[in-house]
């Protein structure tokens, strides 16, 4: 993917985030060429591309990087009728926020004193950013969860779908919390393959601390294969937030890319993992006119680049065919490879899944109740 190749478009909300959140590690200005200084950019923005950048930042789960980032920008200046509105959104996305930790905080403390392992996945990745749901993974049996979900909190089960099923995973919905719970049971994939992966996931868990809380979390590696899950093998699309996410993290230096491979391969999805690890650093050259240092392997393994990916309805898009679904076979072929009869049934039944959802999307314009 080159500046002069890519689908975005020029002056959108996309590009225009992207420019600021994507900046060098040392927070030098973006040095892909010919790129406009940001603060005319950012004082100039009338208030109707203000609402569709703030749109934008909300569905891609970049509110508060941001916003925080817009404001540094515009104060001192004469302010932009939006300005009030600016900083309105995010004092009321970081009491969203902080409410939805104090709720998460509850949820995993109850599960802990019933003796019961249980980490946060992707909810945390974005921070300071927030998702619009809480996501858990527990290897406690269905049972006990829904148990303790309703007698510590009340909760009830929203209705799952299809892939909910199969995916061995459950939304809980709690009185006066906007956001669902989401919890992941023993399983990872969009159909529930991963489970030796997922069997050993709490015993590679860290601990993080976040605004006085402290959460266990996948590790590294587990982090990006879990979102390498979500966004190449189930929606296909990738969110401006995973760019940053997993740009901030290669920028640590704190990826070990062997390990990373190692337990990828045995999941069947290390050509996933580094074709979305090589998108991302295509990406990230657009805006800082250099690639991450992502090892050679990495690339090697890579099955195809970022000149693939579009956007369309504010996500970046991974095609589908033959992208994907070759992605997909290959994991197919890892799991009957190993005789993993169970698991390569469940696989089967995913391109019936992406089908349906199509179908449903065409209809209603909504794929739930399916995915």
């Amino acid at each position: 993917m080159n500046a002069s190749a890519a689908k975005f478009p020029p002056l959108g909300s996309l590009t225009f985030l992207s420019r600021l959140l994507l900046q060098s590690p040392a927070g030098d200005l973006p040095l892909s060429p010919g790129a406009p200084s940001r603060e005319p950019a950012a004082l100039g923005l009338s208030r109707d591309e203000f609402d569709d950048l703030l749109a934008f930042a909300h569905s891609n789960h970049v509110v508060v990087r941001g916003l925080e980032r817009i404001l540094t920008l515009a104060r001192g200046q004469q302010s932009p009728d939006w300005f009030e509105l600016a900083e309105s959104s995010l004092s009321s996305e970081k009491a969203r926020i902080a409410s939805a930790l104090y709720r998460l905080n509850e949820v995993c403390a109850a599960f802990e004193n019933r003796g019961h392992a249980v980490m946060v996945i992707k909810t945390l990745d974005h921070w300071p950013d927030f998702g619009s749901d809480m996501d858990l993974f527990t290897n406690a049996m269905p049972h006990e969860v829904s148990q303790l979900m309703a007698e510590c909190f009340s909760a009830r089960i929203a209705p799952r779908s299809w892939g909910d099923h199969l995916a061995n995973k459950w939304n809980f919905l709690l009185p006066d919390l906007p956001e669902p719970v989401e919890i992941h049971v023993g399983r990872l994939g969009q159909t529930g393959e991963q489970v030796e992966i997922a069997a050993s996931l709490p015993e590679r868990a860290r601990q993080v601390d976040v605004s006085g809380y402290r959460f266990r979390v996948a590790s590294i590696p587990d982090r990006i294969m879990i979102s390498t899950l979500q966004r190449m093998y189930r929606h296909f699309n990738i969110r401006l937030c995973d760019m940053v996410d997993n740009a901030e993290i290669a920028d640590t230096g704190l990826i070990d890319y062997e390990k990373l491979s190692t337990l990828a391969e045995s999941a069947g999805i290390w050509e996933g993992v580094a074709t979305y690890l090589a998108i991302v650093s295509d990406y990230v050259r657009i805006y800082r006119g250099i690639p991450l240092e992502l090892p050679h392997f990495v690339l090697d393994a890579a099955r195809f680049r970022g000149e693939k990916i579009y956007y369309a309805k504010g996500f970046l898009r991974v095609p589908i065919m033959p992208h994907s679904a070759g992605l997909y076979g290959a994991q197919f072929a890892h799991v009957l490879g190993r005789g993993e009869v169970e698991n390569g049934a469940r696989l089967s039944l995913l391109p019936l899944l992406g089908t349906a959802a199509m179908a449903a999307e065409r209809l209603t314009g909504s794929d739930k109740g399916v995915w």
